[in-house]
Protein backbone atom coordinates (compact mmCIF):
# COMPACT_ATOMS: atom_id res chain seq x y z
CA UNK A 1 0.00 0.00 0.00
CA UNK A 2 0.51 3.52 -0.83
CA UNK A 3 0.27 6.65 0.59
CA UNK A 4 -2.23 7.17 -2.12
CA UNK A 5 -4.58 4.42 -0.78
CA UNK A 6 -4.68 5.44 2.90
CA UNK A 7 -8.34 6.01 3.62
CA UNK A 8 -8.12 6.38 7.47
CA UNK A 9 -5.20 6.37 10.13
CA UNK A 10 -4.66 5.42 13.56
CA UNK A 11 -2.33 7.28 15.59
CA UNK A 12 -0.38 6.25 18.75
CA UNK A 13 -0.52 9.51 21.50
CA UNK A 14 2.55 10.02 23.35
CA UNK A 15 5.54 10.12 21.82
CA UNK A 16 3.83 11.33 18.34
CA UNK A 17 1.42 14.36 19.18
CA UNK A 18 3.45 15.02 23.04
CA UNK A 19 6.03 13.70 25.42
CA UNK A 20 5.03 13.64 28.95
CA UNK A 21 3.02 17.54 29.29
CA UNK A 22 4.96 18.71 26.32
CA UNK A 23 3.45 19.31 23.05
CA UNK A 24 5.42 18.29 19.77
CA UNK A 25 5.57 20.86 17.21
CA UNK A 26 2.52 20.73 14.83
CA UNK A 27 0.57 18.52 16.68
CA UNK A 28 -2.40 20.78 16.60
CA UNK A 29 -2.39 21.67 13.39
CA UNK A 30 -2.00 17.84 12.42
CA UNK A 31 -5.47 16.84 13.90
CA UNK A 32 -7.35 20.15 12.91
CA UNK A 33 -5.97 19.10 9.11
CA UNK A 34 -7.29 15.87 9.98
CA UNK A 35 -10.92 17.05 11.41
CA UNK A 36 -11.19 19.63 8.08
CA UNK A 37 -10.54 16.89 5.69
CA UNK A 38 -12.82 14.80 7.67
CA UNK A 39 -9.90 12.16 7.12
CA UNK A 40 -11.51 8.85 9.66
CA UNK A 41 -9.37 8.33 12.84
CA UNK A 42 -8.95 6.81 16.09
CA UNK A 43 -6.28 7.35 18.55
CA UNK A 44 -5.12 4.51 19.79
CA UNK A 45 -2.63 3.97 23.30
CA UNK A 46 -0.93 1.59 25.18
CA UNK A 47 -0.85 3.92 27.88
CA UNK A 48 -1.96 2.42 31.24
CA UNK A 49 -1.03 5.10 33.63
CA UNK A 50 -4.84 7.27 33.31
CA UNK A 51 -8.46 6.31 33.71
CA UNK A 52 -10.28 6.61 30.14
CA UNK A 53 -11.41 10.02 31.73
CA UNK A 54 -7.96 11.02 32.70
CA UNK A 55 -6.54 10.71 29.52
CA UNK A 56 -9.28 12.58 28.01
CA UNK A 57 -8.74 15.41 30.30
CA UNK A 58 -5.12 15.67 29.53
CA UNK A 59 -5.82 16.15 25.74
CA UNK A 60 -8.21 19.04 27.11
CA UNK A 61 -5.24 20.22 28.79
CA UNK A 62 -2.56 19.97 26.30
CA UNK A 63 -5.11 22.25 23.74
CA UNK A 64 -5.73 19.15 21.39
CA UNK A 65 -8.73 18.77 19.89
CA UNK A 66 -9.71 15.43 19.82
CA UNK A 67 -12.99 13.92 21.41
CA UNK A 68 -12.97 11.39 24.03
CA UNK A 69 -15.13 8.73 21.84
CA UNK A 70 -11.98 9.30 19.33
CA UNK A 71 -9.85 7.20 22.03
CA UNK A 72 -9.48 3.77 21.87
CA UNK A 73 -7.12 2.47 25.04
CA UNK A 74 -5.30 -0.58 26.43
CA UNK A 75 -7.10 -0.76 29.92
CA UNK A 76 -10.62 0.40 28.04
CA UNK A 77 -9.84 -3.26 25.78
CA UNK A 78 -9.12 -4.89 28.67
CA UNK A 79 -12.15 -4.41 30.74
CA UNK A 80 -14.10 -5.66 27.70
CA UNK A 81 -11.90 -8.34 27.57
CA UNK A 82 -12.42 -9.12 30.83
CA UNK A 83 -16.54 -9.46 30.40
CA UNK A 84 -16.11 -11.18 27.22
CA UNK A 85 -14.62 -13.91 28.99
CA UNK A 86 -16.79 -13.44 32.18
CA UNK A 87 -13.79 -13.21 34.43
CA UNK A 88 -15.26 -11.04 37.68
CA UNK A 89 -12.27 -11.19 39.58
CA UNK A 90 -8.49 -10.48 39.36
CA UNK A 91 -5.54 -8.92 41.01
CA UNK A 92 -5.04 -5.90 39.47
CA UNK A 93 -1.65 -4.02 39.16
CA UNK A 94 -2.43 -1.02 38.19
CA UNK A 95 -2.39 2.74 39.27
CA UNK A 96 -5.44 3.45 41.97
CA UNK A 97 -7.37 6.04 39.06
CA UNK A 98 -6.90 3.34 36.80
CA UNK A 99 -8.66 0.95 38.51
CA UNK A 100 -11.39 3.11 38.94
CA UNK A 101 -12.28 2.23 35.30
CA UNK A 102 -12.55 -1.53 36.91
CA UNK A 103 -14.88 -0.92 39.54
CA UNK A 104 -17.37 -4.22 38.12
CA UNK A 105 -13.96 -6.57 38.77
CA UNK A 106 -13.54 -7.79 42.15
CA UNK A 107 -10.53 -6.75 43.49
CA UNK A 108 -9.81 -8.50 46.65
CA UNK A 109 -10.63 -12.36 45.75
CA UNK A 110 -8.49 -14.62 47.17
CA UNK A 111 -8.30 -16.86 44.17
CA UNK A 112 -8.73 -14.16 41.35
CA UNK A 113 -9.37 -15.48 37.99
CA UNK A 114 -6.79 -13.19 36.21
CA UNK A 115 -3.44 -11.37 37.23
CA UNK A 116 -4.04 -7.91 34.98
CA UNK A 117 -0.53 -5.67 34.15
CA UNK A 118 -0.29 -2.19 33.76
CA UNK A 119 2.19 0.76 34.38
CA UNK A 120 2.47 1.43 38.49
CA UNK A 121 5.87 3.52 38.08
CA UNK A 122 7.95 3.29 40.85
CA UNK A 123 5.75 0.82 42.99
CA UNK A 124 6.72 -2.42 41.47
CA UNK A 125 8.84 -4.16 44.05
CA UNK A 126 9.51 -7.80 45.35
CA UNK A 127 6.39 -8.32 47.02
CA UNK A 128 3.93 -7.50 44.26
CA UNK A 129 5.28 -9.55 41.07
CA UNK A 130 5.87 -12.38 43.73
CA UNK A 131 1.97 -12.18 44.60
CA UNK A 132 1.25 -12.17 40.97
CA UNK A 133 3.36 -15.21 40.77
CA UNK A 134 1.52 -17.04 43.20
CA UNK A 135 -1.85 -16.53 41.77
CA UNK A 136 -0.85 -17.47 38.47
CA UNK A 137 0.61 -20.81 39.72
CA UNK A 138 -2.54 -21.72 41.07
CA UNK A 139 -4.36 -20.59 38.12
CA UNK A 140 -4.88 -17.15 37.44
CA UNK A 141 -4.62 -15.98 33.67
CA UNK A 142 -1.74 -13.47 33.02
CA UNK A 143 -3.22 -10.40 31.11
CA UNK A 144 -1.07 -7.73 29.56
CA UNK A 145 -2.18 -4.25 28.92
CA UNK A 146 0.91 -4.49 26.94
CA UNK A 147 4.14 -5.61 26.67
CA UNK A 148 6.76 -2.61 25.48
CA UNK A 149 9.91 -2.61 26.56
CA UNK A 150 10.64 1.24 27.13
CA UNK A 151 8.71 4.42 27.00
CA UNK A 152 9.96 7.99 26.30
CA UNK A 153 9.50 10.51 29.80
CA UNK A 154 10.16 14.37 28.94
CA UNK A 155 13.45 12.79 31.48
CA UNK A 156 14.17 10.34 29.18
CA UNK A 157 13.86 6.53 28.25
CA UNK A 158 12.25 4.97 30.80
CA UNK A 159 11.63 0.48 31.39
CA UNK A 160 8.06 -0.14 30.56
CA UNK A 161 6.04 -3.33 31.69
CA UNK A 162 7.46 -5.88 29.41
CA UNK A 163 10.43 -7.05 31.39
CA UNK A 164 7.88 -8.06 34.47
CA UNK A 165 5.70 -9.44 31.72
CA UNK A 166 8.38 -11.41 30.61
CA UNK A 167 9.47 -12.06 33.86
CA UNK A 168 6.31 -13.73 35.01
CA UNK A 169 5.95 -15.53 32.06
CA UNK A 170 9.26 -17.27 32.24
CA UNK A 171 8.81 -17.95 35.86
CA UNK A 172 5.41 -19.93 35.13
CA UNK A 173 6.20 -20.80 31.60
CA UNK A 174 2.93 -19.35 30.50
CA UNK A 175 1.87 -16.90 28.29
CA UNK A 176 0.22 -13.51 28.88
CA UNK A 177 -3.05 -12.09 26.74
CA UNK A 178 -1.62 -9.13 25.75
CA UNK A 179 -4.12 -6.47 25.29
CA UNK A 180 -2.77 -3.60 23.54
CA UNK A 181 -0.88 -3.17 20.53
CA UNK A 182 0.61 -5.17 18.63
CA UNK A 183 -1.95 -7.53 19.58
CA UNK A 184 -4.28 -7.99 16.54
CA UNK A 185 -7.09 -8.25 18.65
CA UNK A 186 -6.70 -4.90 19.27
CA UNK A 187 -6.01 -3.44 15.91
CA UNK A 188 -9.29 -5.53 14.68
CA UNK A 189 -10.92 -3.62 17.52
CA UNK A 190 -9.67 -0.12 15.76
CA UNK A 191 -10.67 -1.00 12.89
CA UNK A 192 -14.06 -2.02 13.49
CA UNK A 193 -14.42 1.06 15.00
CA UNK A 194 -13.10 3.13 11.61
CA UNK A 195 -15.31 1.11 9.76
CA UNK A 196 -13.17 0.89 6.61
CA UNK A 197 -10.93 -1.90 5.21
CA UNK A 198 -8.18 -2.83 6.72
CA UNK A 199 -6.14 -2.46 3.53
CA UNK A 200 -7.18 1.27 3.17
CA UNK A 201 -5.38 2.20 6.93
CA UNK A 202 -2.56 3.16 8.27
CA UNK A 203 -0.55 3.35 11.49
CA UNK A 204 1.13 6.18 12.57
CA UNK A 205 3.60 5.67 15.48
CA UNK A 206 6.71 6.30 16.88
CA UNK A 207 7.30 2.42 18.09
CA UNK A 208 8.73 0.29 15.41
CA UNK A 209 7.72 -2.94 17.09
CA UNK A 210 4.36 -2.44 18.60
CA UNK A 211 3.04 -0.02 16.24
CA UNK A 212 4.74 -0.05 12.54
CA UNK A 213 5.65 -4.09 13.21
CA UNK A 214 2.24 -4.99 15.32
CA UNK A 215 0.20 -2.55 12.14
CA UNK A 216 2.02 -4.38 9.25
CA UNK A 217 1.82 -7.90 10.59
CA UNK A 218 -2.20 -7.00 10.80
CA UNK A 219 -2.29 -5.99 7.15
CA UNK A 220 -2.03 -2.51 7.71
CA UNK A 221 0.39 0.05 6.28
CA UNK A 222 3.08 1.88 9.18
CA UNK A 223 3.91 4.94 9.24
CA UNK A 224 6.97 6.03 11.67
CA UNK A 225 7.34 9.01 13.29
CA UNK A 226 11.03 10.25 14.65
CA UNK A 227 9.84 11.22 17.74
CA UNK A 228 9.25 10.08 20.92
CA UNK A 229 10.84 7.00 21.80
CA UNK A 230 12.25 6.55 18.05
CA UNK A 231 15.78 5.97 17.83
CA UNK A 232 17.38 5.54 14.70
CA UNK A 233 20.04 2.64 15.78
CA UNK A 234 17.11 0.78 17.42
CA UNK A 235 14.45 1.23 14.08
CA UNK A 236 17.29 0.20 12.21
CA UNK A 237 18.28 -3.14 14.07
CA UNK A 238 14.37 -4.39 14.60
CA UNK A 239 14.43 -5.14 10.64
CA UNK A 240 11.41 -3.71 10.44
CA UNK A 241 10.80 -1.44 6.86
CA UNK A 242 7.89 1.13 7.70
CA UNK A 243 5.80 2.32 4.44
CA UNK A 244 6.65 5.73 5.26
CA UNK A 245 9.16 7.54 7.73
CA UNK A 246 8.02 11.42 8.52
CA UNK A 247 10.24 13.76 10.74
CA UNK A 248 7.34 14.48 13.25
CA UNK A 249 3.42 14.77 13.21
CA UNK A 250 4.29 17.89 11.59
CA UNK A 251 4.86 16.35 8.36
CA UNK A 252 1.46 14.04 8.33
CA UNK A 253 -0.41 17.28 6.00
CA UNK A 254 2.34 16.80 3.59
CA UNK A 255 2.19 13.23 3.13
CA UNK A 256 -1.60 13.34 2.99
CA UNK A 257 -1.78 16.27 0.40
CA UNK A 258 0.54 14.18 -1.69
CA UNK A 259 -1.97 11.22 -1.60
CA UNK A 260 -4.99 13.55 -2.82
CA UNK A 261 -2.93 15.26 -5.58
CA UNK A 262 -2.62 11.77 -6.96
CA UNK A 263 -5.84 11.15 -7.02
CA UNK A 264 -6.19 14.45 -8.65
CA UNK A 265 -8.20 15.78 -5.62
CA UNK A 266 -7.80 19.92 -4.88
Amino acid sequence: MTASQISGLLLDLDGVFYIGHQLIDGAIEAIEFLRQHNIPRLYITNTTTRSQKALFEKMQDLGLPIDQEEILSAPQAALDYLKQQKIDSAYLLLRDEVKADFQTIEQKSAQPQAVVIGDIGSRWRYALLNQAFLYLMDGAQLIALHKNKFWQAEEGLRLDIGAFVAGLEYATDTQAIIIGKPSPAFFEQAVHRLGLPKNRIAMLGDDIDTDVGGAQAFGLQGILVKTGKYRASYAQASGITPDAQLESIADLPALLTAKAAQHGNP
